[in-house]
This record gives structure tokens, C-alpha cells and sequence, in this order.
């Protein structure tokens, strides 16, 4: 581990993950690797959700003019 980072967490989420580790005698600082590792991982296997929500127009876009079903 070459790399050190300090993040400010709210009181609720400091308990949980002092609960958690004590629970599970798990490391707080492994706990927040294996989740950052969990984020990356989730996010390349999907790259297209980054297009979520980005389409702009009527919400039935064959209802337009010209390629409606009349």
C-alpha cells in the first residue's frame, strides 16, 4: 500500500463501519478497499449506464411525425 487518503465521513457512517469491522474483525480501512475495488468493477462491466437518463425528447420517440403507426 502505497498511497494514503484521509475522507471526512458523517457520524452515522463512522458507527456503521466501526460496528461492521468490530462484527466482522475486519479492518475499517480493508472495508472501504473492497468497496472502492466493488465501485470500479461495477462501473466498467456496465459501461452504457453512463447514457441513463441522457435522451432528451417526446417519450415515445416513434410518435413523431412521419413515423407514427396511423
Amino acid at each position: 500500500m502505497g498511497h494514503t487518503i484521509t475522507v471526512r465521513l458523517t457520524k452515522e457512517l463512522a458507527e456503521w463501519l466501526e460496528q461492521l469491522s468490530a462484527n466482522t474483525g475486519v479492518p475499517q480501512g480493508k472495508i472501504v478497499r473492497e468497496q472502492l475495488e466493488k465501485a470500479r468493477s461495477a462501473r466498467t462491466s456496465q459501461p452504457f449506464m453512463r447514457l441513463a437518463g441522457t435522451v432528451r425528447g417526446p417519450a415515445n420517440l416513434s410518435g413523431r411525425k412521419g413515423f407514427s403507426r396511423s
